[in-house]
């Protein structure tokens, strides 16, 4: 599968951590269900890098972890993180959160390259970026997509997947860019408003329209 000349749009200084072939940004709101389209990509055999994945691999560093743990112990459970605590906790306190993510960015871009090297020499890579709008990243890859979901139905999923009340799927909400603006920002929109059906005939019709 390989990406129309047409949106080969950026050399490679110019691209994030300065990667040497085209760098799709996947993104959305929170539970918009990039996941799900990230899973949908692989399967159609695309390179996929999910920032959350690596994320989580920066927290399970020793000194991350025993941070996190000293600094934050009533987030922890027999020596686990328990995410949806933390988030809620990064998510209610301005300090916290320039605290976390200070130190989980730091530690980012090594994650990405080791990322990177186990996939070999793809043609194409695309990398999950929840923020990547909020951080004024669009600029560094080829192509921008987003997954769209209305935020009625983002709040819904964020009290139902992970048991957040209706005050605190708000807060996480508002501290992420409005869905309808990332929409504008975006060079292309994959909707996710039904079924995965529905979602999987979307992303192929992405693929229609991006490469050959």
């Amino acid at each position: 599968m390989k990406l129309k000349d047409k949106y080969h749009r950026l050399k490679a200084k110019n691209r994030l951590y300065e990667v040497e072939v085209p760098l799709i940004g996947l993104t959305g709101g929170i539970a918009s269900g990039k996941s799900t389209v990230g899973r949908l990509l692989m399967a159609q055999g695309l390179p996929v890098i999910n920032a959350d994945h690596l994320v989580k691999d920066v927290y399970a560093l020793p000194e991350v972890h025993s941070f996190v743990k000293q600094t934050y112990p009533e987030v922890m459970k027999a020596d686990s993180i328990l995410f949806p605590l933390l988030r809620e906790k990064v998510f209610s306190d301005p300090q916290v959160k320039a605290q976390i993510e200070s130190l989980i960015y730091q530690k980012l871009p090594l994650a990405f390259m080791n990322a990177l090297g186990k996939l070999g020499k793809p043609e194409v890579i695309v990398y999950d970026v929840p923020l990547l709008f909020e951080k004024n990243m669009g600029n560094f890859f080829d192509l921008t997509v987003l997954v769209y979901t209305p935020r009625k139905t983002q709040r819904d999923r964020l009290m139902g997947r992970d048991g957040h009340h209706e005050l605190m799927a708000d807060t996480i909400l508002n501290q992420q860019m409005d869905i309808e603006e990332k929409r504008s920002k975006a060079d292309f929109v994959i909707e996710n408003m039904a079924s995965e059906i529905e979602l999987t005939e979307e992303v192929k019709q992405f693929l229609r329209q991006t490469f050959d």
